[in-house]
């Protein structure tokens, strides 16, 4: 069943795409028509390829794995850090930093030094440096919290990313594919949908249209968390069933030990009377 309907991207102007002139030939089989110079996206098309990408966001969240959200542009920034929040997942909405994916030891390290400035609030230091030094460092903390986004909890490399613009995320796209991580992303008239995995044809400038697909795509993810948490619960449940179970197969062992020795000892005094 699809997550959407064609009038629900239709009220959005999912449909509507660059000037003819922008366009990527590689768009060719999702542009439905021209019109005063602007091409409309085939949204039956951008219906099919919405459920797969929905299905893939799903399935990867339910596994446990870290989709990371990249959305620097005006339109998108503000819609993308207020949906993706409240799932955990890490996302950039500032500026992606070059090497944010391919040197991500780099990154690693810069986290470790955000680290560092917060302990040293809290053991004391800050206490032994001048005003200014604090200011020093403050800012180079706010500066680097800033360009990293909330990638400060990414441990290790995110397993899939949702782009919003693949041709002004042209950088993130390019890592991805140089360390084969899965790109799911929404891929206007003017964008090549053969860098991505899972392309969404659709209107990556009109806030409206940024905002349904960011919300169907948050919602996947949300439904595999879920589903992830239920299967959880299941695996806790049999845990203990199976517990139950041994420890009741153990109980009965021993009675059934117990009797035996019972009927052992008797049959014993049974022999010595007759014996006697």
């Amino acid at each position: 069943m699809s997550r959407t309907d064609f009038n629900s991207l239709l009220d959005a102007g999912v449909h509507f795409g660059h000037l003819k002139r922008k366009w990527n030939p590689n768009m060719a089989p999702y542009i439905f028509a021209e019109k005063k110079g602007i091409h409309i996206i085939d949204l039956n098309k951008t219906v099919v390829k919405l459920d797969e990408a929905t299905s893939a966001l799903k399935n990867i969240a339910r596994g446990g794995k870290k989709i990371l959200f990249v959305a620097t542009k005006k339109q998108a920034k503000d819609i993308v850090a207020a949906k993706v929040k409240p799932t955990g997942m890490p996302f950039v909405t500032e500026r992606w930093s070059g090497g944010m994916l391919t040197n991500f030891g780099t990154i690693r390290r810069a986290i470790k030094k955000m680290a560092a400035i917060d302990r040293m609030k809290t053991d004391g230091t800050f206490d032994n440096m001048s005003k200014r030094e604090r200011l020093q460092v403050m800012r180079q903390r706010e500066k680097m919290e800033k360009n990293l986004g909330s990638i400060v909890d990414l441990t290790r490399l995110p397993s899939a990313l949702f782009i919003v613009d693949v041709v002004k995320e042209h950088i993130a796209v390019a890592e991805a594919r140089k360390l084969n991580i899965p790109i799911i992303a929404m891929v206007d008239t003017n964008s090549d949908p053969s860098l991505v995995d899972f392309p969404i044809p659709a209107n990556d400038d009109a806030t409206k249209s940024i905002d349904l697909i960011v919300d169907l795509a948050v919602a996947a993810v949300m439904e595999g968390l879920e589903e992830r948490k239920q299967d959880k619960t299941q695996e806790a449940e049999g845990s203990a069933e199976e517990t139950d179970e041994e420890e009741g197969e153990e109980n009965d062992a021993e009675e059934d030990g117990g009797e035996k020795e019972t009927v052992a000892a008797n049959g014993s005094g049974n022999e010595d009377e007759n014996n006697g």
